[in-house]
């Protein structure tokens, strides 16, 4: 199961941290990814990271503006979204890939949370 928060509307500029809390899974190394789908476009993917050695992936939109991490205690994966722009609004979603694998194709992730919406106003 995973379970987003954290979304909501803010001002071109601004920052907004997304939350996943996730449970049930029993792999022994897997990857939690973000994604993000707006309106009349394909979701597509935005980071991801590994959980054998927390390397990191990020598509180039939002390279040097957004930073993936987890915290293992509490099986939390986070999402910190700096500078945002208009054009990162979008319902924003995490996933489970059951293996660690630094990939964004969403084909490849098999568990889905309900999602949250991000809205950046210009």
């Amino acid at each position: 199961q995973l379970v987003e928060s954290g979304g909501g509307l803010v001002q071109a500029g601004g920052s907004l941290r997304l939350s996943c809390a996730f449970s049930g899974f029993v792999f022994d190394d897997y990857t939690i990814g973000w994604f993000r789908q707006a309106p009349g476009k394909e979701r597509e993917g935005v980071a991801c990271i590994m959980t054998n050695d927390d390397s990191t992936i990020y598509a180039n939109s939002v390279k040097g503006r957004f930073t993936i991490s987890r915290d293992t205690a509490t099986n939390m994966v986070y999402l910190q979204m700096n500078n945002l722009k208009p054009e990162d609004t979008a319902v924003h979603y995490c996933a489970v890939l059951e293996i660690a694998n630094d990939s964004l194709d969403i084909g490849e992730y098999g568990a889905w949370g309900q999602g949250t919406q991000v809205t950046v106003s210009s």
